[in-house]
């Protein structure tokens, strides 16, 4: 499961320690939605107390800039979640509100607005959509029906 990422980690020169190991380990549990910085901290202090913030938020930031990890910033703080597709590292996402589980999307929206910008070079994108899936949907319905 991890096997893309420390591929990905040594073609970027990267070594790969049992700290980075385990952290990897970790984030391949949230393939489908997005975890906070300050969880994935705590979870390596405890396999690693002498372990600083600066140190796994150095590895997220590095693991972001090569394609592992995508970040999310929300109100509450930061969080990331593991990369679902690194055969397609340009994708975008629907996100549950209820249960917060991440669906990739795998058509992009960007070309819909390239009368708009004419003249304009586009440099970058983010594109999310937001919702209730379809157990949270049943759930609500089901409640809404009592």
């Amino acid at each position: 499961m991890i096997n893309e990422a420390i591929r990905l980690l040594q073609s970027h020169h990267y070594r790969i320690t049992k700290q980075r190991r385990s952290l990897l380990e970790y984030l391949s549990g949230f393939k489908d939605q997005y975890v906070s910085i300050t969880q994935v901290t705590e979870h390596m202090k405890e396999l690693y107390p002498g372990m600083s913030y600066n140190t796994v938020y150095r590895n997220l930031k590095d693991f972001s800039e090569i394609g592992i990890i995508e970040t999310k910033t929300r109100p509450s703080g930061s969080c990331v979640k593991y990369q679902c597709d690194f055969g397609n590292l340009h994708h975008h996402h629907f996100i549950c509100q209820a249960c917060g589980k991440v669906q990739e999307v795998e058509l992009c929206p960007v070309m819909l607005f390239d009368d708009q910008l004419a003249g304009c070079t586009l440099t970058g994108h983010r594109f999310e959509l937001y919702g209730l899936c379809p157990e949270c949907t049943q759930k609500r319905k089901n409640f809404t029906d009592i």
